[in-house]
This record gives structure tokens, C-alpha cells and sequence, in this order.
């Protein structure tokens, strides 16, 4: 039978996964596209979103239920792992840079597959 501090942890987990994703869904907006990009701009939404929806979950699941992201993530996986995490994140709070808002339907459709990419590679290196 597990004990307080397993069931306070699952629930602090489980929390945690809800806070970042609504913070993540209000920093987006997902229901306000752009008029001009509105395919794009919906595509890179919806996969970060899933991204990070699916990052969330094998981190709270290799946290809790597996002993651990190094025992999950052990030598070049774990480097991978990284730039799996971080890469996506930058692509999202890079997109209203200046440089890009010519080239922003091409920018959006790169990150999608980016994102795309992103979540095979977790489940890849999770469940492998």
C-alpha cells in the first residue's frame, strides 16, 4: 500500500501537469489565429500543445512510476532528451521575433514538424 508522501507526490504531479498546461494554453491562445496565417498558426499551436501535453506526462511518469528521468534517460538519450525539451519551447517564444514576420507561414510550418518530431522522439525514447 503506498504511503502519504507517494500519494502527495502523484498529487503535486498531476497539479503541476495542469498548471503548466493551462499557462501554456493562456500564453497561446490557440483560439485566436491570425487571419492571413490562420492554418499555420492553428498547426503550430495544436502540436505544441500536444508536445507539451505528451513531455508533461513521460516526465511525470518517469518521475514517479519509473524511479526516475535518469534511470528513463541514461547517457546519450538523456542529452537528446534535452534538446527535445527545449528546442520546441524556443521555436514557440522565438516566433514573434522580428526576423520572422516575413517568413512566419514557413517558420510555422517548420515547428510544426519540429513539434511533430519532438513528441515521436519522447515516446521513442520512453517506451524503447
Amino acid at each position: 500500500m503506498p504511503n502519504f508522501n507517494e500519494i502527495l507526490s502523484h498529487i503535486l504531479g498531476v497539479v503541476f501537469i495542469i498548471i503548466v498546461f493551462a499557462l501554456a494554453y493562456a500564453y497561446l491562445k490557440p483560439h485566436q489565429l491570425h487571419k492571413r496565417r490562420l492554418a499555420s498558426t492553428l498547426l503550430l499551436k495544436a502540436s505544441y500543445l500536444l508536445y507539451l501535453l505528451v513531455l508533461l506526462i513521460i516526465i511525470y511518469l518517469s518521475a514517479l512510476v519509473r524511479g526516475g528521468l535518469e534511470e528513463v534517460f541514461f547517457g546519450i538519450e538523456f542529452f537528446a532528451f534535452l534538446v527535445v525539451l527545449f528546442v520546441p519551447t524556443i521555436g514557440i517564444f522565438a516566433r514573434k521575433m522580428g526576423q520572422f514576420s516575413k517568413k512566419r507561414e514557413g517558420y510555422n510550418y517548420f515547428f510544426t514538424v519540429v513539434n511533430v518530431l519532438s513528441i515521436v522522439a519522447i515516446l521513442v525514447m520512453y517506451f524503447i
